[in-house]
């Protein structure tokens, strides 16, 4: 939902549309007197740099660093992850990390380098500190892959939190990738990029920034290796970025540049280097394994600003299976609360919510409820006055409640930095589970405010717990939405222990893939909100959240037949497959579009339920490893600079490679190939890569291709499942992990091996497991030997 809706909607509670704008209006001018008696003026500013270095003194991972106006800690650990502080920064307390860090790797040793430097030796990594404090990340074998530069400090002279500057140069060969949710990418291009979440108060497209999910996370790919790097300070900041170029002839490399500015916070990082699988399973280690979703959320979902009634859902159900579609869940939005109060029900328009909910689930149809932080602020308003008995909602600095403007008028916030808000807040989903709700999205909750002008957000000046430490909102902030999907998470846990809970949210920070996923927010109709969709889902993949997808067809407008069928194929090969728009936008049902839409629709309605069983493999390894089920296509080979390059089409794991239709009017297009031998899986028609090659893409399809050995798990027309083996090239091998669905509970599923090879004039499949090589246990489809 965005804020035009606030002007657009019929149903404004309380009052008319023009005393809600006036209402605007006053919030946001409260909010900047807040602002302008809470925040201390800057005043004067005394800049400060390392200075020259002084000693230094070994400890476990490394050591510390002194300079004569800072010191710098470098502790390598277990993992192989790099963290470094300024001023003894230290990597806790985190929001980013799950728990405590890992312990330091007693094999990295600090020792004197060049110059007057230091430096430490490490396994995987060494890293080099100049006399003057720059921080050089090399490989074992001395490849530079970033040079931190000496930092700068401005710290107000009447005290106050510090502003600084890090500037860094990386190979000149270099892509940047990362920054959370972008929809200029998924490789970014020279610019700033903020790091502020964001409502954008409209729908969006690949020229906006920033949107609801930032990241200070940068994952580098260069020749040598992939590095991600992590500042781990929640304040407010940009990344100005520029890519290097090679010199040509004798001319010289220019390196490539990274410039990163912070408000405050401390200036401290993790880097983490190797292959791309390496590196994210490192990041995963660091800031937690990736949620499970229940087998039923690898489905697919509809959802609607507007359903207006049990009556409505029940027809766009029976719609759904009249014309024999897949569907999995359906989603309720805020009209199905009570005047838009969270955790309410309009009893008038849903008078028997469990028992639709029941007859859903008999049908295998979850239902989902919309989940916005704002409470109305009225007393006798349940939430409201539970909330306030146990002193729930954020203060300003003179300990005023602070109140902002949302869907049912004056609302006041949570402060989730609280544990014992969280605590409260995540009981209050009881109501939820009791009414028949099977999950969760979060909405709103960058936090955004309704604003006339200016911020639509909380005063920055708004006090929060922040774990005891005490702090404002300029911290706060970015975390608000990860610390909201913790209270939601830990209270299903306790309020349903024996089902994985299932949460998505708009916004967020490192670390949200513990709880759950998150989806692209409100994405503009058009082809080039098509193509942000894309670069959104493979963005936050490389930022560690795994679990993410887009409204298919975009939150605003009227798709056209064409563009909605081709972001509906794109979808059903994205881990979060959903239909949904805004309240004044067209239909997003599958049958609106016509005859020919709507069978096209259904042949990719069926591919998603085939896949299914490969669906829910990569959501166990990406638990397991931390490796995105939407991949880049340079994923396996990073080195290959074409692949780099290539931002319009994808690994769906390791086996298969789509190439979804993002431009109109389109029946081929060209696609980038990794190296070996890929399949059509419709024609079955082999290409050898690397290189580029033409592909049938017709209306009916969009081009996807399988790896030569790839051994897939995919659902048989019985419903069980089956092994489907895409022909190896002669003289190699193949295989492939398949992960039983094990239910929707906790139980830890064997992971099962496979090995395909070429004995004769057959492929054989045998199951790779402790007792040796042995015959799979589920039947065998082989492909690709015309």
């Amino acid at each position: 939902m965005d804020g035009r809706d606030l002007v657009r909607s019929v149903r404004v509670v309380g009052s008319s549309k023009a005393a809600q704008g006036l209402r605007t209006v006053r919030a946001a001018w409260r909010r900047r007197r807040i602002d302008a008696a809470g925040l201390p003026a800057r005043g004067a500013e005394r800049a400060r740099v390392p200075g020259p270095v002084q000693g230094a003194e070994p400890g476990p991972g490394g050591g510390v660093i002194r300079f004569s106006r800072s010191e710098l800690r470098i502790t390598v650990a277990v993992n192989g992850a790099v963290f470094w502080g300024w001023d003894g920064a230290g990597p806790e307390p985190s929001y980013a990390l799950a728990g405590r860090c890992p312990e330091p790797d007693p094999r990295a040793v600090l020792e004197p380098d060049t110059d007057g430097g230091w430096r430490v030796v490490a396994e995987r990594v060494t890293v080099s500190v100049s006399r003057h404090g720059a921080v050089e990340v090399c490989t074992p074998g001395g490849v530079m892959l970033r040079r931190d530069l000496p930092p700068r400090w401005w710290e107000p002279v009447g005290g106050g939190a510090a502003r600084w500057v890090q500037r860094s140069e990386v190979a000149a060969d270099a892509r940047f990738f990362g920054l959370g949710g972008r929809a200029s990418g998924p490789r970014l291009r020279d610019g700033t990029y903020r790091l502020w979440n964001t409502d954008p108060g409209r729908a969006f497209g690949p020229g906006d920034d920033p949107l609801y999910i930032t990241m200070p996370v940068q994952l580098v790919v260069a020749d040598a290796a992939a590095h991600l790097v992590f500042h781990d300070s929640s304040w407010d900041g940009t990344v100005t970025l520029r890519e290097g170029e090679e010199g040509a002839g004798s001319g010289h490399d220019r390196t490539g540049r990274c410039e990163l500015r912070m408000d405050g916070g401390p200036l401290r990082c993790w880097v983490m280097v190797g292959t791309p699988g390496r590196v994210l399973h490192t990041w995963a280690s660091l800031t937690g394994a990736p949620a499970l979703p229940p087998a039923w959320a690898l489905g697919h979902h509809h959802a609607r600003w507007g359903f207006g009634s049990e009556q409505e859902v029940r027809r766009i159900v029976a719609g759904y299976q009249e014309r024999g579609l897949p569907l999995d869940a359906v989603h309720l939005d805020i009209d199905h609360y009570d005047a838009h109060q969270v955790f309410t029900v309009d009893h008038e328009r849903f008078p028997k919510l469990p028992t639709l909910a029941e007859e859903l689930r008999r049908d295998g149809i979850r239902l989902v409820s919309i989940v916005d932080p704002a409470v109305k602020a009225e007393p006798g308003n349940a939430v409201y006055d539970s909330g306030t008995s146990v002193d729930a909602f954020v203060r300003d600095p003179s300990g005023r409640t602070v109140e902002g403007v949302v869907w049912p008028g004056e609302g006041v916030f949570p402060d989730f930095t609280d544990a014992r808000v969280r605590a409260w807040w995540g009981g209050l989903y009881e109501e939820r589970l009791a009414l028949g709700f099977a999950g969760f999205w979060h909405d709103m909750n960058e936090p955004t405010s309704f604003s006339a002008f200016g911020e639509s957000t909380l005063p920055r000046s708004a006090r929060h717990a922040l774990e005891g430490r005490g702090g404002d909102h300029r911290e706060a902030h970015n975390v608000y939405a990860l610390c909201m999907a913790r209270a939601a998470y830990e209270g299903l846990r306790g309020l349903a222990p024996g089902e994985r809970p299932f949460l998505f949210s708009r916004s967020g920070w490192a670390g949200v893939q513990r709880y759950g996923g998150t989806w692209s927010g409100d994405v503009a109709t058009g082809w080039p909100g098509l193509r942000a969709s894309l670069s959104l889902v493979l963005g936050l993949g490389l930022c560690g959240v795994p679990y993410s997808g887009p409204d298919v067809g975009g939150y605003d407008g009227s798709p056209s037949p064409e563009l909605f069928l081709r972001w509906f194929q794109l979808g059903a090969y994205l881990p979060l497959f959903r239909t949904h728009a805004g309240i004044r936008a067209g239909r997003r049902e599958p049958w609106e579009f016509g005859a020919e839409v709507l069978e096209h629709a259904r042949v990719a309605l069926l591919e998603r339920r085939r896949l299914l069983p490969y669906f829910m493999t990569l959501a166990q390894l990406a638990r397991r490893t931390g490796a995105p089920y939407v991949r880049p296509v340079w994923w396996g080979a990073p080195e290959d600079r074409a692949l780099r390059d290539c931002e319009d089409a994808f690994l769906l794991g390791d086996a298969l490679l789509v190439a979804p239709v993002l431009d109109p009017g389109a029946d081929r297009r060209a696609v980038q190939l990794p190296r070996g031998r890929w399949y059509d899986t419709v024609t079955e028609q082999a290409y050898e890569g690397p290189g580029q090659v033409l592909v049938d893409a017709p209306l009916s399809r969009i081009p996807v291709l399988a790896r030569a050995g790839a051994v897939l798990p995919v659902r048989d027309e019985d419903g069980g499942t089956q092994l489907e083996v895409w022909a190896p090239a002669r003289g190699r091998t193949g295989g492939g992990l398949f992960v039983p669905d094990a239910g929707d509970g906790w139980e830890e599923p064997e992971v099962e091996r496979y090995v395909a090879r070429w004995e004769g004039r057959h492929v054989v499949v045998r199951r790779d497991d402790e007792s040796g090589v042995s015959k799979p246990s589920r039947p065998v489809r082989v492909r690709g030997l015309g």
